[in-house]
Protein backbone atom coordinates (compact mmCIF):
# COMPACT_ATOMS: atom_id res chain seq x y z
CA UNK A 1 0.00 0.00 0.00
CA UNK A 2 1.47 3.34 -0.83
CA UNK A 3 2.09 6.03 2.03
CA UNK A 4 0.55 9.11 2.05
CA UNK A 5 2.90 11.85 0.72
CA UNK A 6 4.80 13.67 3.11
CA UNK A 7 4.15 17.44 2.71
CA UNK A 8 5.74 21.09 3.50
CA UNK A 9 3.70 24.79 3.82
CA UNK A 10 5.18 28.29 2.38
CA UNK A 11 3.34 30.95 4.28
CA UNK A 12 4.50 34.60 3.98
CA UNK A 13 4.19 38.01 5.75
CA UNK A 14 2.41 39.49 3.01
CA UNK A 15 1.18 39.19 -0.71
CA UNK A 16 4.13 39.37 -2.95
CA UNK A 17 7.14 38.14 -0.55
CA UNK A 18 7.86 35.38 -3.26
CA UNK A 19 6.08 32.35 -1.98
CA UNK A 20 5.12 31.26 -5.64
CA UNK A 21 9.08 31.34 -6.50
CA UNK A 22 10.24 29.76 -3.11
CA UNK A 23 7.99 27.02 -3.72
CA UNK A 24 8.76 26.23 -7.38
CA UNK A 25 12.04 25.77 -5.90
CA UNK A 26 11.33 23.57 -4.06
CA UNK A 27 9.63 21.77 -5.72
CA UNK A 28 12.62 21.75 -8.14
CA UNK A 29 15.19 20.69 -5.26
CA UNK A 30 13.03 17.84 -4.44
CA UNK A 31 11.96 16.75 -7.94
CA UNK A 32 16.40 17.26 -8.43
CA UNK A 33 16.59 14.82 -5.01
CA UNK A 34 14.47 11.94 -7.04
CA UNK A 35 11.55 12.33 -5.36
CA UNK A 36 7.64 12.59 -7.06
CA UNK A 37 6.20 16.43 -6.43
CA UNK A 38 3.61 18.07 -6.86
CA UNK A 39 2.90 21.46 -5.83
CA UNK A 40 -0.61 22.47 -3.98
CA UNK A 41 -2.53 25.80 -3.34
CA UNK A 42 -6.16 25.39 -1.83
CA UNK A 43 -7.22 29.27 -3.19
CA UNK A 44 -5.38 31.65 -5.58
CA UNK A 45 -6.40 34.75 -6.57
CA UNK A 46 -4.88 35.60 -9.75
CA UNK A 47 -5.62 36.81 -13.39
CA UNK A 48 -2.81 35.04 -14.77
CA UNK A 49 -4.66 31.28 -15.43
CA UNK A 50 -4.22 28.59 -17.92
CA UNK A 51 -5.70 25.33 -18.84
CA UNK A 52 -4.97 21.56 -18.25
CA UNK A 53 -5.14 18.84 -20.53
CA UNK A 54 -8.57 18.29 -19.81
CA UNK A 55 -9.36 21.72 -20.57
CA UNK A 56 -9.71 22.96 -16.95
CA UNK A 57 -8.61 26.10 -15.38
CA UNK A 58 -6.10 26.76 -12.77
CA UNK A 59 -3.92 29.53 -11.62
CA UNK A 60 -0.84 29.64 -13.69
CA UNK A 61 1.38 30.05 -10.46
CA UNK A 62 0.61 26.09 -9.70
CA UNK A 63 0.90 25.32 -13.39
CA UNK A 64 4.70 26.43 -12.96
CA UNK A 65 5.58 25.28 -9.92
CA UNK A 66 4.16 21.67 -11.50
CA UNK A 67 6.72 22.16 -14.37
CA UNK A 68 9.54 23.34 -11.80
CA UNK A 69 8.54 19.67 -10.70
CA UNK A 70 8.85 18.12 -13.78
CA UNK A 71 4.90 16.91 -14.22
CA UNK A 72 1.81 17.78 -15.79
CA UNK A 73 -0.06 20.88 -14.31
CA UNK A 74 -3.49 19.06 -13.23
CA UNK A 75 -6.47 21.21 -11.80
CA UNK A 76 -6.63 19.60 -8.20
CA UNK A 77 -2.91 21.40 -7.36
CA UNK A 78 -5.33 24.34 -7.24
CA UNK A 79 -9.05 23.70 -6.63
CA UNK A 80 -10.07 26.88 -6.33
CA UNK A 81 -9.10 30.15 -8.32
CA UNK A 82 -10.86 33.91 -8.03
CA UNK A 83 -10.48 36.28 -10.79
CA UNK A 84 -10.85 39.49 -9.69
CA UNK A 85 -13.08 41.35 -12.27
CA UNK A 86 -13.68 44.24 -10.28
CA UNK A 87 -12.52 46.10 -6.98
CA UNK A 88 -14.70 44.17 -5.02
CA UNK A 89 -15.85 40.70 -7.08
CA UNK A 90 -14.38 38.00 -8.63
CA UNK A 91 -15.10 35.04 -11.38
CA UNK A 92 -14.95 31.93 -8.93
CA UNK A 93 -13.49 29.10 -10.36
CA UNK A 94 -13.83 25.30 -8.49
CA UNK A 95 -12.04 22.73 -9.76
CA UNK A 96 -11.38 23.97 -12.43
CA UNK A 97 -15.52 24.97 -13.88
CA UNK A 98 -16.70 28.31 -13.52
CA UNK A 99 -19.32 28.20 -10.80
CA UNK A 100 -19.95 32.25 -10.99
CA UNK A 101 -19.61 35.74 -10.01
CA UNK A 102 -19.71 36.36 -6.14
CA UNK A 103 -18.80 39.77 -4.30
CA UNK A 104 -15.80 39.40 -1.69
CA UNK A 105 -18.24 39.59 1.01
CA UNK A 106 -20.15 36.52 -0.25
CA UNK A 107 -17.44 35.05 -1.01
CA UNK A 108 -16.00 35.44 2.57
CA UNK A 109 -19.37 33.93 4.28
CA UNK A 110 -19.97 30.77 1.85
CA UNK A 111 -15.84 29.74 1.35
CA UNK A 112 -15.95 27.27 4.05
CA UNK A 113 -18.17 25.48 2.46
CA UNK A 114 -15.38 24.36 0.12
CA UNK A 115 -13.35 23.02 2.48
CA UNK A 116 -14.65 19.30 1.96
CA UNK A 117 -13.63 19.87 -1.80
CA UNK A 118 -10.01 21.48 -0.90
CA UNK A 119 -8.93 18.43 1.44
CA UNK A 120 -10.80 15.88 -1.41
CA UNK A 121 -8.08 17.80 -4.17
CA UNK A 122 -5.07 17.30 -1.60
CA UNK A 123 -5.91 14.05 -0.42
CA UNK A 124 -5.67 12.94 -3.95
CA UNK A 125 -2.77 14.19 -4.47
CA UNK A 126 -1.34 12.94 -1.13
CA UNK A 127 -1.98 9.58 -2.42
CA UNK A 128 -0.57 9.72 -5.93
CA UNK A 129 2.77 11.75 -4.87
CA UNK A 130 5.56 11.28 -2.89
CA UNK A 131 5.93 14.85 -1.15
CA UNK A 132 3.29 18.05 -2.05
CA UNK A 133 4.69 21.42 -1.46
CA UNK A 134 1.73 24.02 -0.61
CA UNK A 135 1.61 27.07 -0.68
CA UNK A 136 -0.30 30.00 1.13
CA UNK A 137 -1.96 32.86 0.68
CA UNK A 138 -1.47 36.74 1.69
CA UNK A 139 -0.48 37.06 5.55
CA UNK A 140 -1.42 34.11 8.23
CA UNK A 141 -1.53 37.08 10.68
CA UNK A 142 -5.15 38.76 9.09
CA UNK A 143 -6.80 38.42 12.16
CA UNK A 144 -10.42 39.57 10.55
CA UNK A 145 -9.91 36.94 7.94
CA UNK A 146 -8.58 33.79 10.12
CA UNK A 147 -12.34 32.53 10.74
CA UNK A 148 -12.97 29.39 8.63
CA UNK A 149 -9.62 29.60 7.10
CA UNK A 150 -9.33 27.26 4.15
CA UNK A 151 -5.32 28.76 3.07
CA UNK A 152 -3.44 29.56 5.61
CA UNK A 153 -2.99 27.91 9.48
CA UNK A 154 -6.76 26.36 8.75
CA UNK A 155 -5.20 24.76 5.76
CA UNK A 156 -2.23 23.74 7.75
CA UNK A 157 -3.69 21.76 10.53
CA UNK A 158 -6.49 20.20 8.21
CA UNK A 159 -3.50 18.66 6.50
CA UNK A 160 -0.59 18.29 9.45
CA UNK A 161 1.71 20.58 7.31
CA UNK A 162 4.88 21.94 8.94
CA UNK A 163 5.22 25.69 7.82
CA UNK A 164 8.16 27.71 6.32
CA UNK A 165 7.24 31.35 6.75
CA UNK A 166 8.90 33.85 4.28
CA UNK A 167 9.56 37.72 4.65
CA UNK A 168 10.34 40.07 2.14
CA UNK A 169 13.97 41.96 2.99
CA UNK A 170 13.59 43.99 -0.16
CA UNK A 171 10.34 45.85 0.51
CA UNK A 172 11.99 46.43 4.11
CA UNK A 173 10.88 45.93 7.72
CA UNK A 174 11.77 42.18 7.62
CA UNK A 175 12.63 41.80 11.29
CA UNK A 176 9.21 43.40 12.02
CA UNK A 177 7.01 40.97 9.16
CA UNK A 178 8.27 38.20 10.56
CA UNK A 179 8.40 38.70 14.38
CA UNK A 180 4.70 40.38 14.08
CA UNK A 181 3.55 37.44 11.98
CA UNK A 182 5.05 35.43 14.85
CA UNK A 183 3.52 37.25 17.62
CA UNK A 184 -0.42 37.58 16.15
CA UNK A 185 -0.82 34.00 15.77
CA UNK A 186 -2.12 31.40 18.01
CA UNK A 187 -0.02 29.25 20.35
CA UNK A 188 -0.68 26.22 18.02
CA UNK A 189 -0.21 28.04 15.01
CA UNK A 190 2.97 29.37 16.29
CA UNK A 191 3.61 25.41 16.79
CA UNK A 192 3.63 24.49 13.58
CA UNK A 193 6.28 27.15 11.88
CA UNK A 194 9.29 24.84 10.93
CA UNK A 195 11.84 27.85 10.17
CA UNK A 196 11.75 31.31 8.94
CA UNK A 197 12.90 32.45 5.65
CA UNK A 198 14.39 35.84 4.48
CA UNK A 199 13.69 36.08 1.03
CA UNK A 200 15.22 38.51 -1.76
CA UNK A 201 18.01 39.80 -0.24
CA UNK A 202 20.97 42.14 -1.58
CA UNK A 203 24.19 42.73 -0.05
CA UNK A 204 26.25 40.91 2.13
CA UNK A 205 24.31 38.56 4.33
CA UNK A 206 26.84 38.18 7.15
CA UNK A 207 25.76 41.71 7.98
CA UNK A 208 22.59 40.67 9.02
CA UNK A 209 24.25 37.95 11.34
CA UNK A 210 23.48 39.89 14.60
CA UNK A 211 19.40 40.99 13.35
CA UNK A 212 19.27 36.64 12.88
CA UNK A 213 20.08 35.91 16.05
CA UNK A 214 17.99 38.20 17.41
CA UNK A 215 14.86 37.57 15.80
CA UNK A 216 15.78 33.66 16.41
CA UNK A 217 15.61 34.67 20.38
CA UNK A 218 12.26 36.76 19.85
CA UNK A 219 10.47 34.27 17.92
CA UNK A 220 11.80 31.05 19.46
CA UNK A 221 11.94 29.85 15.91
CA UNK A 222 15.30 29.04 13.67
CA UNK A 223 16.59 31.09 10.76
CA UNK A 224 16.60 28.63 7.34
CA UNK A 225 18.13 30.64 5.34
CA UNK A 226 18.80 34.10 3.92
CA UNK A 227 17.93 33.47 -0.08
CA UNK A 228 19.43 36.08 -2.13
CA UNK A 229 17.39 38.21 -4.85
CA UNK A 230 18.16 35.72 -7.71
CA UNK A 231 18.37 36.89 -11.30
CA UNK A 232 16.38 34.36 -12.54
CA UNK A 233 13.15 34.92 -15.10
CA UNK A 234 10.08 32.78 -14.26
CA UNK A 235 6.45 33.75 -14.81
CA UNK A 236 4.95 35.57 -11.88
CA UNK A 237 2.00 34.73 -10.39
CA UNK A 238 -0.04 38.34 -10.53
CA UNK A 239 -0.08 42.03 -11.34
CA UNK A 240 2.39 42.55 -8.50
CA UNK A 241 5.22 41.32 -10.67
CA UNK A 242 8.07 44.24 -11.11
CA UNK A 243 7.95 43.60 -15.24
CA UNK A 244 4.70 45.70 -15.30
CA UNK A 245 6.31 49.09 -14.51
CA UNK A 246 6.96 51.16 -17.74
CA UNK A 247 10.34 50.73 -17.83
CA UNK A 248 13.14 51.71 -20.51
CA UNK A 249 14.62 49.33 -22.48
CA UNK A 250 18.49 50.02 -24.59
CA UNK A 251 17.27 47.00 -27.17
CA UNK A 252 17.13 47.33 -31.05
CA UNK A 253 13.40 47.16 -31.14
CA UNK A 254 11.08 48.72 -28.44
CA UNK A 255 7.83 46.83 -27.94
CA UNK A 256 4.95 47.97 -26.16
CA UNK A 257 2.21 46.18 -24.19
CA UNK A 258 -0.60 48.63 -23.05
CA UNK A 259 -1.10 48.11 -19.35
CA UNK A 260 -4.75 47.54 -19.26
CA UNK A 261 -6.58 48.33 -15.90
CA UNK A 262 -7.90 44.39 -16.01
CA UNK A 263 -4.54 42.92 -17.44
CA UNK A 264 -4.50 39.16 -17.91
CA UNK A 265 -1.99 36.72 -18.77
CA UNK A 266 0.56 38.84 -19.31
CA UNK A 267 3.03 35.94 -19.12
CA UNK A 268 1.83 35.58 -22.81
CA UNK A 269 5.02 38.20 -23.67
CA UNK A 270 7.66 36.46 -21.48
CA UNK A 271 9.45 35.05 -24.42
CA UNK A 272 9.82 38.33 -26.14
CA UNK A 273 10.78 39.46 -22.96
CA UNK A 274 14.05 37.03 -22.98
CA UNK A 275 14.68 37.76 -26.78
CA UNK A 276 18.10 39.99 -26.94
CA UNK A 277 16.81 42.71 -29.49
CA UNK A 278 13.11 43.28 -28.31
CA UNK A 279 12.79 45.53 -25.57
CA UNK A 280 9.01 44.84 -23.58
CA UNK A 281 7.67 47.85 -22.21
CA UNK A 282 4.13 48.22 -20.14
CA UNK A 283 2.64 51.19 -20.61
CA UNK A 284 -0.62 52.82 -19.00
CA UNK A 285 0.22 56.65 -19.92
CA UNK A 286 -0.04 57.62 -23.60
CA UNK A 287 2.59 60.22 -22.76
CA UNK A 288 5.32 57.16 -22.49
CA UNK A 289 3.94 55.62 -25.91
CA UNK A 290 6.50 56.95 -28.33
CA UNK A 291 6.51 55.74 -31.49
CA UNK A 292 7.32 52.47 -31.28
CA UNK A 293 7.86 49.23 -33.47
CA UNK A 294 5.56 47.14 -32.08
CA UNK A 295 2.22 47.34 -30.21
CA UNK A 296 0.50 44.49 -28.39
CA UNK A 297 -2.88 44.64 -27.10
CA UNK A 298 -3.27 41.55 -24.34
CA UNK A 299 -6.10 40.10 -22.74
CA UNK A 300 -8.27 41.03 -19.87
CA UNK A 301 -10.68 39.97 -16.88
CA UNK A 302 -12.90 42.72 -18.26
CA UNK A 303 -12.59 43.71 -21.69
CA UNK A 304 -16.24 46.12 -21.72
CA UNK A 305 -14.58 48.06 -18.97
CA UNK A 306 -11.38 48.05 -20.23
CA UNK A 307 -12.25 49.18 -23.47
CA UNK A 308 -14.11 52.09 -22.03
CA UNK A 309 -10.60 52.83 -20.09
CA UNK A 310 -8.58 53.10 -23.36
CA UNK A 311 -11.63 55.71 -24.35
CA UNK A 312 -11.48 57.59 -21.72
CA UNK A 313 -7.94 58.06 -20.94
CA UNK A 314 -6.86 58.47 -24.57
CA UNK A 315 -5.41 55.37 -25.17
CA UNK A 316 -7.82 54.57 -27.96
CA UNK A 317 -7.39 57.92 -29.84
CA UNK A 318 -3.46 57.28 -29.55
CA UNK A 319 -3.38 53.39 -30.86
CA UNK A 320 -5.80 54.93 -33.85
CA UNK A 321 -3.02 57.15 -34.48
CA UNK A 322 0.22 54.51 -34.09
CA UNK A 323 -2.22 52.68 -36.51
CA UNK A 324 -2.34 55.56 -39.05
CA UNK A 325 1.48 55.91 -38.26
CA UNK A 326 1.82 52.10 -39.72
CA UNK A 327 2.74 50.87 -36.47
CA UNK A 328 1.62 47.28 -36.20
CA UNK A 329 -0.74 46.29 -33.26
CA UNK A 330 -1.65 42.46 -32.35
CA UNK A 331 -4.54 42.00 -30.03
CA UNK A 332 -4.84 38.81 -28.06
CA UNK A 333 -8.03 37.34 -26.31
CA UNK A 334 -9.64 40.33 -24.57
CA UNK A 335 -7.59 42.58 -26.88
CA UNK A 336 -8.45 40.77 -29.92
CA UNK A 337 -11.76 41.67 -28.99
CA UNK A 338 -11.62 45.23 -28.43
CA UNK A 339 -9.77 45.74 -31.96
CA UNK A 340 -12.84 44.72 -33.71
CA UNK A 341 -16.04 46.98 -34.34
CA UNK A 342 -18.62 46.27 -31.15
CA UNK A 343 -18.38 44.11 -28.22
CA UNK A 344 -21.53 43.12 -26.80
CA UNK A 345 -22.97 41.91 -23.55
CA UNK A 346 -26.22 41.46 -23.47
CA UNK A 347 -27.10 39.37 -20.59
CA UNK A 348 -24.45 41.23 -18.04
CA UNK A 349 -22.28 38.05 -18.10
CA UNK A 350 -19.18 40.06 -17.53
CA UNK A 351 -20.06 42.64 -15.38
CA UNK A 352 -23.52 42.21 -14.27
CA UNK A 353 -25.20 44.48 -16.41
CA UNK A 354 -25.97 44.67 -20.28
CA UNK A 355 -24.02 46.88 -22.46
CA UNK A 356 -23.22 47.39 -25.96
CA UNK A 357 -19.94 49.38 -27.00
CA UNK A 358 -17.70 50.12 -30.11
CA UNK A 359 -14.66 48.80 -30.76
CA UNK A 360 -11.50 49.95 -31.99
CA UNK A 361 -12.45 49.32 -35.75
CA UNK A 362 -9.24 47.87 -36.99
CA UNK A 363 -10.39 44.66 -37.66
CA UNK A 364 -14.15 43.14 -39.38
CA UNK A 365 -15.18 41.36 -36.30
CA UNK A 366 -18.12 41.32 -33.45
CA UNK A 367 -18.01 39.71 -30.24
CA UNK A 368 -21.58 38.64 -28.02
CA UNK A 369 -20.66 37.65 -24.36
CA UNK A 370 -22.66 34.58 -23.14
CA UNK A 371 -22.12 32.50 -20.56
CA UNK A 372 -20.56 29.91 -21.69
CA UNK A 373 -16.39 29.74 -21.30
CA UNK A 374 -14.12 28.48 -24.17
CA UNK A 375 -11.24 26.30 -22.40
CA UNK A 376 -8.60 24.79 -24.76
CA UNK A 377 -5.36 23.90 -25.67
CA UNK A 378 -5.01 23.89 -29.47
CA UNK A 379 -1.83 23.41 -31.80
CA UNK A 380 -1.94 25.88 -34.51
CA UNK A 381 -0.40 27.24 -37.28
CA UNK A 382 0.05 31.22 -38.37
CA UNK A 383 -1.79 31.74 -41.75
CA UNK A 384 -1.40 35.34 -41.56
CA UNK A 385 1.96 36.99 -43.17
CA UNK A 386 4.36 37.58 -41.81
CA UNK A 387 3.71 34.96 -39.59
CA UNK A 388 2.54 32.06 -41.41
CA UNK A 389 4.12 28.72 -41.52
CA UNK A 390 5.18 29.35 -37.40
CA UNK A 391 3.61 26.19 -35.11
CA UNK A 392 1.99 27.62 -32.33
CA UNK A 393 0.84 25.82 -29.00
CA UNK A 394 -1.48 27.77 -26.77
CA UNK A 395 -4.23 27.84 -25.11
CA UNK A 396 -8.14 29.29 -24.76
CA UNK A 397 -9.46 30.82 -21.84
CA UNK A 398 -12.53 33.73 -22.87
CA UNK A 399 -15.84 34.50 -22.53
CA UNK A 400 -17.56 35.16 -25.85
CA UNK A 401 -18.26 34.32 -29.25
CA UNK A 402 -16.08 36.45 -31.86
CA UNK A 403 -18.03 36.84 -35.87
CA UNK A 404 -15.10 37.32 -38.17
CA UNK A 405 -15.86 38.55 -41.83
CA UNK A 406 -11.86 39.05 -42.64
CA UNK A 407 -8.85 36.74 -42.98
CA UNK A 408 -8.00 34.26 -40.10
CA UNK A 409 -4.67 34.70 -38.19
CA UNK A 410 -4.03 30.76 -37.57
CA UNK A 411 -5.59 27.00 -38.26
CA UNK A 412 -6.04 25.32 -35.18
CA UNK A 413 -5.36 21.39 -35.33
CA UNK A 414 -8.92 20.39 -35.81
CA UNK A 415 -9.20 22.68 -39.00
CA UNK A 416 -11.17 25.34 -37.16
CA UNK A 417 -9.67 29.00 -38.12
CA UNK A 418 -9.11 31.53 -35.18
CA UNK A 419 -8.83 34.92 -35.11
CA UNK A 420 -8.62 38.12 -37.73
CA UNK A 421 -5.74 40.01 -40.03
CA UNK A 422 -6.33 43.05 -41.52
CA UNK A 423 -3.40 44.88 -43.23
CA UNK A 424 -0.71 45.23 -40.21
CA UNK A 425 -3.64 44.65 -37.38
CA UNK A 426 -3.88 41.23 -36.27
CA UNK A 427 -5.95 39.26 -33.34
CA UNK A 428 -6.24 36.18 -32.09
CA UNK A 429 -7.96 33.82 -28.91
CA UNK A 430 -4.71 31.58 -28.91
CA UNK A 431 -2.82 32.65 -25.07
CA UNK A 432 1.08 31.29 -25.00
CA UNK A 433 1.29 31.92 -28.79
CA UNK A 434 5.22 32.89 -28.77
CA UNK A 435 5.84 30.29 -26.29
CA UNK A 436 6.89 27.73 -28.74
CA UNK A 437 9.96 30.48 -30.54
CA UNK A 438 8.22 30.07 -33.91
CA UNK A 439 6.31 33.26 -34.17
CA UNK A 440 9.10 35.38 -32.05
CA UNK A 441 11.24 34.53 -34.56
CA UNK A 442 8.96 35.91 -37.62
CA UNK A 443 8.70 38.63 -35.76
CA UNK A 444 11.84 39.84 -35.12
CA UNK A 445 12.56 39.20 -38.30
CA UNK A 446 9.62 41.52 -39.51
CA UNK A 447 10.45 44.49 -37.26
CA UNK A 448 14.20 44.26 -38.26
CA UNK A 449 13.06 44.14 -41.83
CA UNK A 450 11.06 47.40 -41.48
CA UNK A 451 13.85 49.04 -39.49
CA UNK A 452 16.61 48.02 -41.72
CA UNK A 453 18.35 46.49 -39.20
CA UNK A 454 19.87 43.04 -39.21
CA UNK A 455 18.03 40.50 -37.10
CA UNK A 456 21.53 39.53 -35.74
CA UNK A 457 20.24 37.35 -32.43
CA UNK A 458 21.10 33.80 -31.01
CA UNK A 459 18.43 31.15 -32.49
CA UNK A 460 15.28 31.49 -30.53
CA UNK A 461 14.33 28.33 -27.83
CA UNK A 462 10.95 26.96 -27.21
CA UNK A 463 9.73 28.92 -23.84
CA UNK A 464 9.56 25.52 -22.18
CA UNK A 465 13.82 25.12 -22.98
CA UNK A 466 14.18 28.27 -21.67
CA UNK A 467 12.37 28.01 -18.20
CA UNK A 468 13.95 24.52 -17.41
CA UNK A 469 16.77 26.35 -17.30
CA UNK A 470 15.61 29.31 -15.40
CA UNK A 471 14.04 26.64 -12.84
CA UNK A 472 17.22 24.64 -12.39
CA UNK A 473 19.27 28.19 -12.02
CA UNK A 474 16.33 29.28 -8.93
CA UNK A 475 16.79 25.37 -7.21
CA UNK A 476 20.90 26.07 -7.11
CA UNK A 477 20.19 29.53 -6.06
CA UNK A 478 17.65 28.83 -3.39
CA UNK A 479 19.43 24.85 -2.64
CA UNK A 480 22.50 27.25 -1.30
CA UNK A 481 21.37 29.49 0.65
CA UNK A 482 18.55 27.20 2.61
CA UNK A 483 19.09 24.91 5.55
CA UNK A 484 17.51 22.35 2.71
CA UNK A 485 18.41 19.29 5.53
CA UNK A 486 16.19 20.93 8.05
CA UNK A 487 13.31 21.17 5.63
CA UNK A 488 13.40 17.20 4.86
CA UNK A 489 13.55 17.17 8.84
CA UNK A 490 10.52 18.97 9.47
CA UNK A 491 8.61 16.66 7.32
CA UNK A 492 9.64 13.98 9.02
CA UNK A 493 13.41 12.86 7.52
Amino acid sequence: MRRRAKCVMVQGTMSGVGKSLLCAALCRIFAQDGWRVAPFKSQNMALNSCVTAEGLEMGRAQAVQAHAAGVEPDVRMNPILLKPSSDTGSQVIVHGEVWGQMDAASYFRWKKNLLPDVLAAYDSLAEEYDLVVIEGAGSPAEINLKADDIVNMGLARAVDAPVLLAGDIDRGGVFAQLYGTVALLEEVERARIAGLIINKFRGDAALLRPGLVQLEQLTGKQVLGVVPYLPVDIDDEDSLAPRLSARQTEKALDVVVVRLPHLSNFTDFTPLESHSLLGVRYVADIRALGLPDFVLLPGTKNTMDDLLWLRQSGMEAALLRLHGAGVPILGVCGGYQMLGETVDDPEGTESGRSRSLRGLGLLPVRTVFTGEKTRTRPVAVALAEPFAGARLEGYEIHMGRTESRGAPFCTLEDGRKDGCCRGLVWGTYLHGLFDTGALTERLVQFLCARRGIPATAPPTISHRAYEERQFDALADGVRAALNVDAIYQSMGG
